[in-house]
């Protein structure tokens, strides 16, 4: 699909994670020999971080901003596209080496952590960041 890029933000629609935002990582539209059909890499934001205001301590608001994320490959059929995008390099923590073994996975996951945290912070790309109700 000529839409799914990089980058791109998505709700995904099945599974565990369904109802949750995620940012494409790589997308393979023609599919590759283990998996036949149009998938794409994902990085999911497994928990979001909840209401901070500025009458919390700061420990409180340091704990109510985390923010939880993991990584799993879909199904284009399991994908929602949207209309925004993360202007993050998530690309550089995620090599063909992070996805070799499992303790590798679990450090770039901790690394986009940072990255998504900090991004969080600075208190763009609001959207992204909130629950999702419906």
């Amino acid at each position: 699909m000529k839409f799914l890029k990089d980058k791109k933000v998505v709700i995904l629609l099945a599974g565990r994670y369904a109802g949750k935002k995620a940012v494409i990582l790589k997308y393979f539209d023609d599919g590759t020999s283990s998996r036949s059909y149009g998938h794409a890499s994902v990085c999911i934001l497994a928990k979001e971080p909840r209401k901070v205001i500025k009458k919390q301590s700061q420990k409180k608001q340091n704990k109510r901003s985390f923010l939880k994320t993991t990584v799993k490959t879909v199904n284009y059929q399991h994908l929602m596209p949207t209309r925004y995008s993360l202007d993050v390099d998530l690309k550089t923590v995620f090599t063909n080496d992070a996805y070799g073994s499992r303790e590798n996975l679990r450090g770039a996951c901790l690394e986009a952590n940072k990255i998504l945290t900090e991004k969080f912070k600075s208190g763009k790309n609001r959207w992204f960041f909130t629950k999702l109700r419906f």
